[in-house]
């Protein structure tokens, strides 16, 4: 497992780059978020790569997956749509362990419901939550795929990645 790369799956909100971060600094590895990998070679942020349409975003995603996925012994944030792609799906598998974190649904509102700038799929205005709940209905089959999961309902960045090392050294028993 040390050369596998770590792939961090979940809904927005989920805490995927916190917890990636924490998950990376206790495993001694290196961390990329997608979503920030994507900004830099793009300059520009997320919101404004959505506002050019969802599919030129995908395939800025796709291409910094496949950068990462070159790249061994990573903890790789993925954005929260980035396994919509069989594609993206395969690279993963081929190149490491896929983590799922979960929330649930309630708390996630919460985290996400004053973040409407930066959450471009959730829109804005009015049945931003119903919007949020098609999603995660949607997305929920490739999040069940993952070979670890993790809550983060009632966790801290730090309480989920030590579970996710727990989870990981138990996985290798």
């Amino acid at each position: 497992m040390p050369t596998m790369n770590l792939y961090l799956t979940g809904f927005m909100g989920t805490g995927k780059t916190s917890v990636g971060r924490e998950l990376a600094r206790r495993l001694r590895r290196p961390f990329v978020d997608l979503d920030s990998d994507i900004e830099a070679r793009a300059g520009q942020t997320i919101s404004e790569l959505f506002s050019r349409g969802e599919p030129a975003f995908r395939r800025a995603e796709a291409r910094a997956l496949r950068r990462a996925s070159r790249r061994p012994g990573l903890v790789v944030a993925l954005g929260g749509g980035a396994l919509l792609s069989a594609e993206n799906r395969k690279l993963v598998a081929d190149s490491g362990l896929l983590i799922c974190l979960t929330c649930a649904e309630d708390r996630l509102w919460r985290r996400l419901r004053a973040d409407g700038l930066t959450r471009p799929l959730l829109g804005s205005g009015g049945r931003r939550r119903e919007r949020m709940r098609r999603l995660l209905s949607r997305r929920r089959g490739l999040y069940r795929q993952a070979d670890v999961s993790a809550s983060t309902t009632h966790r801290t960045p730090a309480q989920a990645a030590a579970l996710i090392v727990r989870k990981l050294a138990e996985r290798l028993l």
